[in-house]
């Protein structure tokens, strides 16, 4: 599909994009798309919560009561998890919440995203815009000629640019990344996403490319 290139003025040029229709027109797979975001938010969580069981707490093992005829609940000791400071009950232990799926599951969660932020007119390509300092304005300027303040947006490049990476850390909603390293949780948590033009095939080669392991993240 061609789409137009946008200047950092946010009008058109006469120039035009010409997007692969097998990563920004497919019919999205909405399971796919879920199960990738959770594999995503699952591996930031850290594992590290931990509770202690009646054999890990500290206190006597005596035998509070004879077992029977006291009419009280049969608690051995005060370890017990029906007391105050007694063990805790099927408690969280330290553990990875890791989630495996196939590379072309993920692959095919990348398309589908891509497909339905395209299919709602939220994927726009603009020329490439690099500066030779860090600048906060210069982008405020960008988000402002195409109307995205306080939106969250996400802006794609070919490779790392430092400078226009700073002048964007500060604005809130927004972000720089290049091309490669954008997944479906970014593509799905942006309300606009922005591609450099010399990004487009960056990020068409990093979906594209054939993959028959399994990925684990």
């Amino acid at each position: 599909m061609k789409v137009s290139i946008y200047n950092t003025d946010g009008k058109k040029t006469k120039k035009s994009a010409l997007l692969n229709d097998d990563i920004f027109a497919i019919n999205a797979n909405e399971v796919v798309v879920y199960e990738d975001v959770r594999r995503i938010m699952a591996a930031k969580r850290q594992g590290t919560a931990s509770t202690k069981g009646r054999s890990e707490v500290t206190g006597s093992t005596k035998k509070l009561y004879r077992q029977k005829g006291t009419g009280n609940a049969r608690r051995g000791s005060l370890k017990s998890p029906l007391l105050r400071k007694g063990g805790t009950v099927f408690g969280p232990k330290p553990r990875k919440y890791t989630i495996k799926l196939n590379k072309k599951v993920v692959q095919l969660a990348r398309k589908s995203a891509l497909s339905m932020k395209m299919a709602s007119e939220s994927i726009l390509v603009t020329t490439d815009f690099t500066y030779d300092t860090p600048s906060t304005k210069t982008i405020m300027d960008l988000l402002s000629a195409f109307e995205l303040s306080g939106k969250k947006v996400t802006i794609l490049t070919a490779q790392q640019n430092i400078n226009v990476f700073k002048s964007a850390r500060n604005i809130p909603r927004v972000q720089v990344m290049v091309a490669s390293s954008l997944n479906t949780y970014e593509i799905l948590n942006s309300d606009i996403i922005l591609i450099q033009e010399s990004a487009v095939g960056i990020l068409e080669n990093s979906i594209q490319t054939q993959i028959n392991e399994e990925v684990t993240v």
